[in-house]
């Protein structure tokens, strides 16, 4: 088994929800008493959001990069960021390692293409929908083409990341407010849902979602930690 190192506590809720998600793929591969080499760094969240306020991505990627070097000097053979906004910085992040970081958007994207898909729909923090970092990759990469909400459904779709969920609190009427945006962009041409952001997975769970949509859903940090313990197993 190969030693990951993670970057997490953006929010904590969020890589909670990573480590146990590996470890449980690992057990169940592995049986016994098996779990997940890990090393983990997790941050204060409120000094990472006040960054991602000021528009400070370059203290974002001095701090990730920092402590993903500390990851691999303590072993870490991959790194990963347990988030999908700070993968903004990935590129940065990844350019002062020696060893890989296993993109958020690359598990991501095989996910859709093995669905067939061409055209999804990102929800996530605003950084997320209206950066290019995650939209990018995913066009470039895989050919998929990304839409958005409308400008007023990301403000309210980030507002309740940051002022709901990352705080540990799921409103019945948030997740109603979500559902009904995603089912608009199925009517506006996706194929499919990107929740991009851990948290709106919480919120919509692939249960909710199929229950109340039953289109393709596509969970990023449920992906990601799959494709994370499968390359610690060397898949």
């Amino acid at each position: 088994m190969r030693k990951i190192g993670l970057l997490g506590g953006m929010s904590w809720q969020s890589s909670i929800e990573y480590e146990r998600a590996i470890n449980q793929i690992i057990a169940d591969r592995l049986g016994g008493t098996a779990s997940a080499d890990l090393l983990i760094r997790s941050f204060n969240f409120a000094e990472v959001e006040a960054l991602q306020a000021a528009g400070d991505w370059a203290a974002c990627a001095d701090l990730l990069a920092t402590a993903a070097i500390s990851l691999e000097t303590a072993g870490a053979e991959a790194i990963a960021i347990c988030t999908n906004t700070m993968h903004n910085v990935a590129d940065s992040v990844e350019q002062r390692l020696t060893v890989p970081l296993l993109h958020i958007a690359d598990a991501t994207g095989e996910a859709a293409l093995a669905k067939g898909l061409e055209c999804v729909s990102l929800f996530g923090t605003r950084f997320t929908m209206e950066m290019p970092f995650l939209r990018q990759r995913l066009e470039s990469k895989f050919g998929l083409r990304v839409i958005t909400p409308d400008n007023d459904q990301r403000a309210e779709i980030h507002r309740v990341i940051y002022q709901e969920l990352v705080q540990g609190r799921f409103l019945d009427e948030s997740r109603d407010f979500v559902l009904g945006v995603m089912r608009q962009q199925l009517d506006q041409g996706a194929q499919g849902i990107i929740a991009g952001c851990t948290e709106i997975e919480q919120l919509v769970t692939p249960s909710m979602f199929e229950q109340n949509v039953g289109a393709p859903y596509f969970p990023t940090a449920a992906l990601h930690a799959r494709a994370i313990a499968h390359w610690s197993l060397g898949d």
